[in-house]
């Protein structure tokens, strides 16, 4: 039964191509302090009060950066969050804080902030990142100096999730030890057309090269899309030295099942290749397989080279302590990926912001 082996051959290739990777980036050293400090508008879209929100704004007005602006998109006048951005600026009266009113005008409504936050934004860069994000104080400092580089068109940032449930703790592992091993080995291999949420640094002068955020205001995956309009231009996309937080909102099993089975499916529309490869990357199920067939030596070899790449990446680049306390759950959560996985195979729909849509092909929304 050899051939049973060589899945978990494969997977275990992938997992030590990301070892590597994690080692590389955990022991890179630090870049030397830049002395390119343009302004910088940072571009916050809301829907709703996030956990921690407040300290994840507040994270932003206490970044040390020469000079920059915060702007805050709702698309309903009424959002909660309103109460603790007037919070926010009633405590540092020394930023600049404002609150645009944003209309749903784009089949992605996140986008169509985006759009008309540029329209109010008064600075050259363009820093965009997703509202629960928390960041460190030297995060501008990181992320805005690697557009010193006239070629570099998009610098973004890999991040971490924590959250205090257990079904919440389940997601961020799969964050730390799924995720983030994936974004390093499609870079590892020259697969960078893409940009995360968690951080968008662009020249506003790119964007309007690009036909403004309304070229993608149609996509669901806005980060993809975004990443691969600025690699069109001829620019490529960059990941900075740091690493920002997000709070998983997460209280319930099915909860994390919806999330994360949007997430495949958007995959599979945006990016076939990657969907489609984690059928030959996921190592415990192929472990799994290899075990069953009499092939412990793959079987063995595989998850251990899984556990190790998991642990490195989740510990020792993303600063995720539940990575060390968890580990031992990582065959358990591949699993439960591959099941979620299969299921982004089945439907066109997802669930987003508590709003149902509809994906074409091409990963639009399609419009009632």
């Amino acid at each position: 039964m050899r051939y049973l082996a060589l899945p978990a051959v494969l997977a275990g290739i992938y997992h030590l191509i990301a070892l590597f990777a994690a080692l590389r980036r955990a022991v890179a050293r630090k870049p030397a302090e830049s002395a390119f400090h343009p302004p910088v508008s940072i571009l916050k879209p809301i829907h709703g009060r996030d956990p921690q929100f407040y300290a994840a704004i507040r994270s932003h007005a206490l970044l040390d950066y020469p000079e920059f602006e915060i702007l805050f998109g709702l698309n309903d006048p009424d959002d909660p969050a309103r109460e603790d951005i007037v919070r926010l600026a009633a405590e540092f009266p020394e930023r600049s804080i404002r609150v645009i009113e944003c209309p749903r005008n784009m089949a992605n409504a996140k986008v169509a902030s985006m759009a008309e936050l540029t329209r109010h934004a008064v600075h050259p860069v363009l820093v965009i990142n997703d509202s629960d994000i928390a960041v460190d104080r030297d995060y501008l400092r990181a992320v805005v100096a690697r557009l010193v580089e006239q070629n570099t068109g998009l610098v973004t940032c890999l991040y971490r999730a924590a959250g205090v449930t257990w079904p919440a703790r389940w997601e961020a592992l799969g964050v730390a030890t799924e995720f983030a091993p994936s974004v390093l080995v499609a870079r590892a291999i020259g697969i960078a057309e893409f940009a995360l949420g968690s951080t968008m640094a662009v020249r506003a002068e790119d964007v309007v090269r690009i036909g403004g955020f309304a070229a993608i205001g149609d996509y669901l995956a806005d980060d993809y899309q975004l990443g691969r309009k600025i690699t069109e231009l001829g620019r490529r996309i960059v990941l900075a030295p740091t690493v920002v937080e997000t709070w998983l909102a997460d209280d319930s099993w099915a909860t994390v099942w919806r999330h994360q089975v949007r997430w495949s499916r958007t995959i599979r529309v945006s990016r076939p290749a990657g969907y489609f490869g984690y059928a030959i990357t996921n190592a415990s199920a192929w472990a799994l397989v290899a075990a069953a067939g009499g092939a412990w030596a793959a079987a063995i070899g595989t998850l251990v080279v899984r556990l190790l790449a998991g642990v490195v990446t989740g510990r020792f680049v993303l600063g995720d302590r539940d990575t060390m306390r968890l580990w031992f759950l990582i065959p358990f959560r591949d699993l439960w990926g591959f099941a979620v996985w299969m299921a982004g195979f089945a439907g066109g729909t997802v669930e987003w912001r508590g709003t149902r849509l509809r994906l074409n092909r091409e990963g639009r929304i399609v419009r009632d």
